[in-house]
């Protein structure tokens, strides 16, 4: 029975053993697209699993990058529209910002006033005859600038660069063109002179005014440094000063000229002196020793005598005889003189109209016809305004008390 038992237990046992082993064959292959349906649940959701933070972030990235340019391209045209321009920290606009440089507008005031003036600008060339220290008769060449005042060939210039009695004067306009010249007038006490050509259509200048410039103002001139190789140079710089004065020999003072550190070489004499708005404020005339330091004449005082040369052909100036000071010039003499306004009077002539009209010695003129006259250069450009025989009313101060007098001008005897 033990056998028997453990016959039948051990025959179960492989039956048992066997069992699965008989099912699993049984079992038909599945094809390998098919695994998947039986699947776990684990498994299922392996296979669908969303996308992973990096994917976000690079997503993230590029729209950020996209937006940013998008941004920089249309942004620049928003400001001062939708966008308000920054502010720094106190407040103030930033300006900078504000400004757009477009390819057409890049002049600059220089290069403007140069494009405005130059064709107005001229060379002048002399030849005139001196006599040596040993008495013999050379000719003598001289170069110089101008500029046209009117249309009909009216020039300014200096009286050092016409000359005396030159035997022969050029013009030299800027479309290459050649004319002979004439001096009309001259004075040598202001180094002023007006040339006349003959031709009409001129290109011109503007004249501005010289009373009102301030110092540190652009100033800009125009003119023919070293002769006519460098013709038509344009130098920028600024008003320096006003009203200075300058010893040009032992006898000899220009007065009430304005000061510039706008380069001014030989060949400048006679071109203009430009503010910024292109009209012609000075007439360049000298340089001083040192660099940095060049001079014109107040344009002012030419003006009535273009004026006068151009309706009546000539110009007279008008003189009432007396011997002046100003408070820039009275620093040249060797004096206590104390001049704090209005010019000093420091001699009479006899039989003028100046003595017949009462005033004397060390009285002082304040005022001409109702314009306040403190310099030499303001009371010559009041009085050329007015023709001989007009009569002017000056107020003058004697002893602190103020007077007027009616003076009757006449024509200023030649020297």
């Amino acid at each position: 029975m033990d056998n028997f038992d453990n016959n039948t237990n051990n025959t179960e046992n492989e039956e048992i053993r066997q069992e699965p082993q008989v099912q699993w064959q049984n079992i038909p292959e599945q094809p390998a697209e098919n695994h998947y349906e039986y699947s776990t649940s684990s498994q299922r959701k392996e296979s669908h699993r969303r996308p992973s933070g990096l994917s976000y972030l690079a997503m993230g990235l590029i729209g950020a990058l996209i937006g940013g340019f998008i941004m920089a391209a249309i942004t620049p045209a928003l400001y001062g529209k939708v966008i308000p321009y920054p502010e720094n920290n106190t407040g103030n606009t930033q300006l900078g910002q504000q400004i757009v440089i477009n390819a057409e507008d890049t002049m600059t005031v220089a290069s403007a006033v140069a494009k405005k003036v130059t064709p107005a600008v001229v060379g002048i060339s002399t030849i005139s005859l001196q006599r040596d220290i040993f008495g013999v008769v050379r000719q003598a060449e001289g170069v110089g600038s101008g500029f046209v005042v009117d249309s009909n060939g009216y020039i300014v210039t200096n009286a050092h660069v016409v000359g005396d009695n030159a035997k022969e004067l050029t013009v030299y306009f800027k479309d290459g063109k050649e004319m002979p010249g004439e001096v009309l007038w001259q004075d040598t006490t202001l180094d002023m002179a007006v040339v006349k050509v003959n031709a009409t259509g001129l290109p011109t200048v503007e004249l501005g005014d010289s009373d009102a410039i301030e110092v540190g103002e652009t100033a800009i001139a125009i003119g023919n440094p070293l002769g006519l190789r460098y013709e038509r140079t344009v130098t920028q710089g600024i008003i320096s000063g006003l009203n200075r004065s300058l010893l040009v020999s032992q006898s000899d003072i220009m007065e009430d000229l304005i000061q510039t550190d706008a380069a001014i070489n030989p060949g400048n004499s006679g071109g203009p002196l430009i503010n910024a708005e292109g009209k012609i404020i000075g007439i360049n005339t000298a340089k001083a020793s040192a660099e940095g330091l060049g001079f014109a004449i107040p344009i002012n005082i030419a003006k009535p005598i273009v004026d006068r040369l151009i309706d009546e052909g000539k110009f007279e100036a008008s003189y009432i005889g007396i011997g002046l000071l100003d408070r820039e010039i009275a620093g040249y003499m060797d004096t206590d003189i104390q001049i704090k306004q209005g010019i000093y009077i420091t001699s009479i002539m006899q039989g003028f109209p100046a003595d017949k009209a009462g005033l004397q010695v060390e009285d002082i003129i304040t005022h001409v016809d109702g314009i306040e006259v403190n310099t030499m250069i303001k009371f010559k450009t009041v009085l050329y305004s007015h023709k001989p025989g007009d009569v002017v009313k000056v107020k003058y101060l004697r002893d602190n008390k103020t007077y007027e007098a009616d003076i009757t001008l006449i024509a200023r005897p030649e020297e």
